[in-house]
């Protein structure tokens, strides 16, 4: 039993990155999470906590990355690891299949999709904080990838802006096992109020 309640009204689910070049067969970065993603049910699990939060009146946000275009840091005066990495391999290109969105997790209507965010904070430099608090948002859930990534980042932010933050063990997933553990065991004990698996998080959803 979960001792932890999500009002209705005060609560999202902020989905991270749903993108083909992530969650499908034949995306670019997809090998490298398919591992952990199958080791922990990552798509059945997204698309239990899809479900069963939209059958409960969650609101659902989309946190995007940026889709590559052409051009994109190029010209910076320092792109970060993971932005030289895209301006390689172009991951989650605009107008491409693998930056689609994958087909479960598809904006639906009622769903708010935020402005892109460039780095790994799905708050830096978009609307998702303005977005929550002009619905009244208090309580988020934090899935989709990466863990110690995007997932981290973003919910370290909502952190320090006031939201009670619940991360979710296997509605994520990472390069490896390392990094999984960094995620769950070591960082997000230091700012997630939860720490829940899908089928606890479930549990204490409000009932449809």
């Amino acid at each position: 039993m979960v001792d932890v309640s999500y009002p209705r009204e005060r609560t999202a689910f902020l989905l991270v990155d749903p993108y083909n070049d992530f969650l499908s067969e034949g995306g670019k970065v997809y090998p490298n999470i398919k591992p952990i993603a199958d080791e922990v049910d990552l798509l059945g699990n997204l698309r239990r906590l899809d479900r069963t939060g939209r059958a409960a009146g969650i609101q659902v946000m989309i946190v995007p990355h940026r889709r590559w275009e052409p051009g994109d840091y190029e010209d910076w005066d320092h792109p970060n690891p993971t932005q030289r990495l895209i301006m390689q391999r172009h991951s989650f290109a605009r107008g491409e299949w693998g930056g689609e969105w994958h087909p479960d997790f598809a904006p639906k209507p009622g769903d708010i999709v935020v402005k892109e965010h460039w780095g790994q904070s799905g708050f830096a430099n978009t609307d998702l904080d303005m977005q929550l608090r002009q619905k009244g948002i208090t309580h988020v859930i934090v899935v989709g990838l990466l863990a110690n990534t995007c997932i981290e980042s973003t919910a370290r932010f909502a952190m320090e802006l006031g939201y009670h933050v619940t991360l979710v063990r296997d509605a994520t997933a990472a390069f490896s096992h390392e990094m999984m553990h960094a995620a769950h065991e070591l960082n997000g004990p230091t700012f997630a109020h939860e720490i829940l698996t899908t089928a606890e998080l479930i549990e204490a959803l409000p009932e449809a």
